[in-house]
């Protein structure tokens, strides 16, 4: 995302990388910083009609039983596209192996995202691995709060992957214009990324890169999902150190065994910074070591700050230290009843879980859409027509092997 152009909200740098890969050096992750100058509320609005006053632990218990059956069902089927059934119409987003673009369907006339990634630089950055994870894992789900994946396709020298058009833009930058969430806005949010955080364990996925920016909002206001880069299949633990550095959970940092409790220590983070504006361990300096230091402190070491003379929510800080426990073994969404702790929380007794799992509950931010194919959410980039020109063209393709998932596309 580029630097926000008005003197009432945030200067942003660096908003894209902040992640880190196991081809970074050790603890010497890209940063995000942040620095707040009078930020005012964007959003004056958003706790009308926010939540049901109704907590249905009978369904919510069902509901958890119902995914756990998900295991065994069918991969989904995906269709099979080619670029020229596809006409450009702007770019979304920039990315370090290629861009996404918004696109319209010559067929149907419906609009999809389509990430277009250079085979030579993921092989080059050695995110082979993780590009195909990220095809199998999008190719084997289907909720209403996880970004759908419609199909992929390779060309000589590039990959293509057909998502969902998700129109409302990042929570990272309403947040940002919001400067802070009200108490029923972030607990909304919250409470949508928790069913798609258990949806995915269900399904043996551990996802690892929950962050406002990841979080892109439908034409409704309800969330997608997206960037699933990171996520991996994983039936117990895995040791690979990747994120992004606020969200990184303690064992992450020190480099032992981890598992799907990593998600949950990353929405404790979340719910933090939808209620602050910041992740409770920020560093203005971006300083990496005091950063990683203070995860691996824990919770007693972070920072309350109050709002308008108010103490932080008492719910909602009993939640974020049980999410962010530095020990796996005592962190909601990891004990006994797994999901079942955190769906349960008090900090979430008014939310029906059933009307939010049907989308039955009005969002409280409707994007301003203008009709379908408005991307005026997103940021403006300048469009680079060379490389748009040269896809689906015939070249030599040394790494088409390195994909076998994504279907070869020849342009007719």
């Amino acid at each position: 995302m580029k630097e926000t152009s008005s003197s009432h909200v945030w200067k942003l740098r660096n908003v894209k990388n902040r992640r880190i890969s196991p081809t970074d050096p050790p603890m010497q992750a890209r940063r995000l910083f942040l620095r707040r100058s009078e930020p005012k509320m964007y959003l004056q609005n958003l706790i009308l009609h926010t939540l049901p006053l109704l907590h249905h632990s009978t369904f919510m218990m069902n509901y958890i039983e119902e995914e756990k059956s998900l295991n065994a069902r069918p991969r989904k089927h995906k269709g099979t596209y080619r670029l020229e059934d596809f006409i450009i119409q702007r770019t979304l987003g920039t990315g370090s192996f290629g861009r996404v673009h918004l696109v319209r369907s010559k067929h149907n006339l419906r609009f999809y995202a389509i990430k277009v990634l250079k085979k030579e630089k993921v092989v080059r950055m050695k995110q082979i691995e993780h590009t195909n994870n990220e095809q199998y894992i999008l190719a084997d789900i289907s909720h209403p709060f996880i970004i759908n994946l419609w199909g992929t396709f390779q060309d000589a020298t590039n990959l293509y992957m057909v998502m969902d058009f998700v129109p409302g833009g990042e929570l990272f930058t309403l947040l940002r214009r919001s400067n802070r969430f009200p108490e029923p806005v972030a607990k909304f949010y919250a409470a949508e990324v928790a069913l798609a955080l258990h949806h995915l364990h269900t399904l043996h996925i551990v996802y690892r890169d929950l962050k406002p920016e990841n979080i892109l909002l439908n034409s409704d206001g309800h969330i997608k999902v997206a960037d699933f880069g990171f996520a991996k299949a994983c039936s117990s633990v895995t040791w690979t150190l990747c994120g992004t550095p606020d969200y990184l959970a303690p064992e992450i940092i020190s480099q032992q065994r981890y598992n799907k409790s990593v998600d949950w220590y990353a929405l404790g983070v979340l719910i933090f910074e939808m209620l602050t504006g910041l992740p409770p361990y920020h560093q203005a300096q971006g300083n990496p070591a005091i950063l990683y230091e203070k995860i691996t402190a824990g919770p007693a070491h972070i920072r309350w700050p109050s709002a308008n003379n108010e103490e932080f929510p008492l719910l909602a800080k009993d939640l974020i230290v049980k999410l962010m426990d530095c020990d796996p073994s005592k962190r909601y969404g990891n004990m006994q009843h797994g999901a079942g702790d955190v769906f349960a929380h008090p900090w979430f007794r008014e939310v029906d879980w059933q009307k939010l799992c049907s989308r039955d509950i009005i969002a409280p931010y409707l994007p301003k859409i203008s009709g379908d194919g408005d991307a005026s959410a997103f940021d403006n980039y300048d469009e680079d027509f060379e490389a748009t020109a040269s896809y689906g063209l015939p070249a030599n393709d040394p790494y088409g092997h390195c994909f076998p998932d994504f279907e070869y596309s020849y342009t007719s």
